[in-house]
């Protein structure tokens, strides 16, 4: 016989509180990348095309672990995923060290692919978890506080890891004008020694990590599972053998695809581009964190509006609207304006993945886990559209490659209007009302 328990508010905002720190940590690991590409592209000397494949690097391993990542979690549990995967960062940031002292950068990308692995499975296991610790309808209101936590960090990291690597503010610029004027004997000391600066601040990451790891490891967190009956709230769930016979969740993982595709490009070229449109490297340098501080102002409103004044759907709707407005003006507005335009995306794609996430896993009941780790798979985006990105900037120009976004946020847009009911099947009002009031509860191991 089941046993179905709350669990305690006090006990709920502990584990908030706890997963909000490992977002912390997802926003300080991930967007620091948008400082490492240009970084990466001067002291390994590369083109755009390839110095994108940090992101590549860094995202194509959530495709790769995802599934591996949902059956440890079946096994395992939450609480001791989420320890596993800091250890696992805290190793792919290690590898820096080794990478940093031979300056070969494939060797940084593999240390870029650890990391992510580690990420991927603190993903799978912190998104369902914040998910389903409260009432499903208001899901994205508690995603949007655990971006918050995610974007601070993001907004944080570029400037203090520039910080740690530069001796002034002016030096990359510097560095830029002189390097072509030298003997190639001359460029290689430089560019070692700039490669060198990195592995301090990587193995202050990798013990922060740790630490945290073991202080997960030592903390009550309440085990919750969706309950396999109960949660999927309707009959028609009850013959379903695969996640595949969820239309709506497959679309999901589809518009998880472009809504990271978007989110990742938006700041990890907007250095590059700022640079393109006349700007300094030393200004330059502020715009990933001018967006992902944008990203926060948004979830704010997200955090009061939903769903008190607007439902997810609504919210998803008119950031897909309002991404493809401010990207189509950034293709066509020439000048530094563009790169404000391309700035403001940031206020589109916050409350994304709060939004998509709740209406994607809705109803999945035992097959939550599972469609955890395809939504993950989706994340695959932040790897390909970059890459794209990369190949139509060498080709063409920055400002034309942004027209990979358009299409990401038509596709949005319809999974906000139409895609998240394919095959989401209610019989009755009070079938959705029971939905509603179930997710709060949980069974116990």
């Amino acid at each position: 016989m089941k046993t179905e328990t709350i669990i305690p508010v006090k006990t709920r905002n502990k584990a908030i509180f706890i997963i909000g720190i490992l977002f912390f940590i997802f926003g300080f690991v991930t967007w620091i990348n948008s400082v490492l590409i240009p970084y990466f592209k001067l002291a390994c000397d590369l083109n755009t095309k390839q110095a994108m494949l940090v992101a590549f690097a860094f995202y194509i391993s959530y495709f790769i672990m995802a599934i591996p990542a949902s059956f440890f979690l079946k096994k395992t549990g939450f609480k001791n995923g989420m320890v596993l995967g800091l250890m696992i960062i805290a190793a792919g940031a290690l590898l820096f060290i080794p990478a940093a002292i031979t300056r070969t950068y494939e060797l940084f990308l593999l240390g870029l692919f650890v990391q992510a692995t580690g990420l991927t499975i603190l993903q799978t296991a912190s998104n369902p978890y914040i998910t389903i610790m409260g009432p499903i309808e208001s899901a994205a209101k508690r995603i949007s506080i655990m971006g918050i936590c995610n974007k601070i960090a993001g907004a944080i990291a570029p400037l203090v890891l520039i910080h740690s690597l530069t001796k002034n503010p002016d030096e990359i610029d510097q560095l830029q004008m002189q390097l072509p004027g030298l003997s190639l004997q001359e460029q290689t000391v430089i560019l070692n020694e700039l490669s060198s600066r990195l592995i301090v601040p990587y193995i202050i990451i990798a013990l922060v990590l740790v630490g945290l790891g073991l202080m997960i490891r030592m903390t009550r967190l309440p085990d919750v599972k969706p309950d396999e009956d109960e949660f999927s709230g309707n009959k028609f769930n009850n013959n379903k053998t695969t996640v595949f016979q969820f239309p709506y969740l497959v679309l999901g993982a589809i518009t998880i695809f472009c809504s990271t595709s978007v989110e990742v490009l938006v700041v990890d070229s907007i250095i590059n581009y700022g640079q393109y449109m006349g700007f300094s490297f030393r200004e330059a340098k502020f715009f990933a964190s001018y967006t992902l501080l944008i990203m926060v102002i948004s979830y704010l409103i997200g955090i009061v509006a939903i769903p008190k004044f607007i439902e997810q759907k609504r919210v998803l709707q008119w950031s897909a609207i309002t991404g493809f407005l401010f990207c189509l003006l950034a293709i066509l507005i020439s000048g530094k304006a563009s790169v404000w335009l391309i700035c403001l995306l940031g206020l589109s794609n916050a409350l994304l993945w709060p939004s998509i996430w709740p209406l994607s896993i809705n109803g999945l009941g035992k097959f939550t886990e599972k469609g955890s780790a395809l939504m993950i798979m989706g994340i695959i985006g932040g790897a390909v559209t970059p890459l794209l990105y990369g190949y139509i900037s060498d080709k063409i120009d920055p400002q034309q490659a942004y027209w990979v976004m358009i299409p990401c946020y038509a596709f949005i847009l319809f999974f906000a209007m139409k895609g998240h009911k394919i095959g989401k099947m209610i019989s009755s009002k009070t079938d959705k009302n029971s939905l509603l009031k179930r997710a709060t509860l949980y069974k116990t191991p």
